[in-house]
C-alpha cells in the first residue's frame, strides 16, 4: 500500500488526501497470510507493509496481535511532526517510523527456556502496530480471563497515567483537577478514584467525553475552556482550589492556566508531553503561592513500579471492579483502513476516545 500525503495543515487540522473509491481498496490489498505492520514513511504519511517477524530465540515468544490501541496524542504529534527542533521528540522520530506501543494478543510460539508462558496464553505487550511480534518473555503480561482484549489493550496508557498519579502523591480524601478528558485524562480519573481522591474535577471542551469521565469516577465534569473555569472549579471543590492539578493535554497553552488553578502550596503535574515545551510559561503563582511542579513520563520506571508491576496492579483493580475500562473504545479499524484511521484521529479527534486496530485476521494462513 502506498502512503497517502496529507493536505497542508490549516488550523492545525490536517486532512489526509483519500484515494478515489476503489483505488484505495486496490492499493491496500495484500495477502493476509503475510505478517503486516503500520509505518510512517514520512511526515503525514501512513502505510501498511508486510514484514518478517522471525521466530523466537531463547527467552522470547512470538505473539499474534488481536488488537492494538492508537495513542492519539503521541501518534498525532509524530504523524504531523508537531514538535520543535532540539526536543526529545525531534531526536526520537526518524523515518521510517513505526507508530504505536500498546497491543494484546495470543502466544503462538515459545523460544527455548521460556517457563512462564505457553502457546495460547493471552498477553499484553508493548510493540508498534503490527500483526505479529517477537517479545521477551519478561515483557509479556498475562491477561486475566475475566478481562477482554478490548479492555486490556488500555494497559499502556493506564501505565502512563499511573506515573502522574504517583507524582501527585494522592492522599485519602484528596482533591484534584484533571485538565483534559482524552485517553490519558480518562486513565488519570480512574487512578484518582482508585487512590481514594474525594473530589475529582475534570475540565474539557468536548462535552461528549464527560459521560466517560463520570463513569470513571469524576465527581465534577466541566465542559468549559480551561481559562474560564476558575469559578466552576472553586464551586466543585467546596470553595477551595484543588491540592493537585494534572495537565494531561500536551497542549503548551494549558500550562499557565494549570498553575493558576492549584491551591496554595499545591502540586501541578505535567503529564501531557508537549512537542513545544518552549511555549509553556511560568506564572507568578509558582513563587507567590509556593507551587510544586512535577513532570511525569512513561519512562519513569523504578524497581518497584515498572511495566510489569503497574500492569499487574491495573489488572487486579479491573478484575475487582475498582478500575473501569468499559466503553472506552469508540472506533475500530482494520489495518487496511489505516489511512481512514489517521484521518479520523486528526480531523475528528475530539469525537474519538479509543481508536483500535483489529488484527484478528491479519497474518493468518488462508484456508
Amino acid at each position: 500500500m502506498k502512503g497517502r500525503k496529507i493536505a497542508e495543515n490549516y488550523n492545525e487540522s490536517p486532512i489526509i488526501q483519500m484515494a478515489p473509491k476503489g483505488a484505495f481498496v486496490k492499493d491496500c490489498a495484500m495477502s493476509h497470510s503475510q505478517p503486516q505492520c503500520l509505518v510512517f514513511p514520512a511526515k503525514q504519511q501512513v502505510e501498511l507493509q508486510s514484514f518478517d517477524p522471525g521466530h523466537p530465540t531463547q527467552g522470547n515468544v512470538l505473539v499474534r496481535t488481536s488488537l492494538s490501541l492508537m495513542s492519539t496524542g503521541t501518534e498525532n504529534i509524530v504523524f504531523n511532526r508537531l514538535f520543535d527542533p532540539g526536543t526529545h521528540w525531534h531526536n526520537w522520530v526518524k523515518y521510517p517510523f513505526h507508530p504505536g506501543y500498546t497491543a494484546v494478543g495470543t502466544v503462538e510460539e515459545v523460544g527455548a527456556e521460556v517457563t512462564s508462558l505457553k502457546v495460547g496464553d493471552r498477553v499484553a505487550y508493548r510493540v508498534p502496530h503490527r500483526s505479529h511480534a517477537v517479545v521477551p518473555e519478561a515483557d509479556c503480561h498475562p491477561i486475566p480471563a475475566a478481562i477482554p482484549f478490548e479492555q486490556a489493550v488500555w494497559f499502556a496508557l493506564a501505565k502512563i497515567a499511573f506515573h502522574g498519579a504517583k507524582a501527585a502523591n494522592y492522599r485519602l480524601g484528596d482533591s484534584v483537577l484533571i485538565i483534559g478528558a482524552g485517553p490519558i485524562g480518562q486513565m488519570s480519573i480512574r487512578w484518582a478514584r482508585a487512590a481514594g481522591v474525594a473530589s475529582i474535577i475534570v475540565v474539557d471542551m468536548a462535552s461528549h467525553r464527560m459521560e466517560l469521565a463520570r463513569a470513571g469516577g469524576a465527581t465534577a465534569p466541566l465542559s468549559l475552556p480551561i481559562e474560564k473555569s476558575r469559578e466552576a472549579v472553586l464551586e466543585a471543590c467546596g470553595g477551595s482550589l484543588p491540592r493537585v492539578v494534572i495537565d494531561s493535554t500536551g497542549n503548551p497553552a494549558v500550562f499557565a492556566s494549570a498553575l493558576t488553578l492549584a491551591a496554595d502550596r499545591g502540586t501541578v503535574v505535567i503529564l501531557g508531553d508537549t512537542g513545544q515545551p518552549a511555549k509553556q510559561f511560568l506564572t507568578v503563582d509558582v513563587i507567590v503561592r509556593g507551587l510544586t511542579i512535577i513532570g511525569a513520563h512513561d519512562g519513569h520506571r523504578t524497581a518497584e513500579w515498572n511495566d510489569a508491576t503497574i500492569t499487574q496492579l491495573l489488572f487486579t483493580l479491573v478484575s475487582s471492579g475498582r478500575f473501569s475500562l468499559e466503553g472506552l473504545n469508540t472506533h475500530v479499524f482494520r489495518p487496511e483502513a489505516c489511512v481512514e484511521a489517521y484521518t479520523t484521529a486528526n480531523r475528528d479527534r475530539d469525537k474519538t476516545m479509543g481508536i483500535v486496530f483489529d488484527w484478528s485476521d491479519s497474518g493468518k494462513e488462508k484456508a
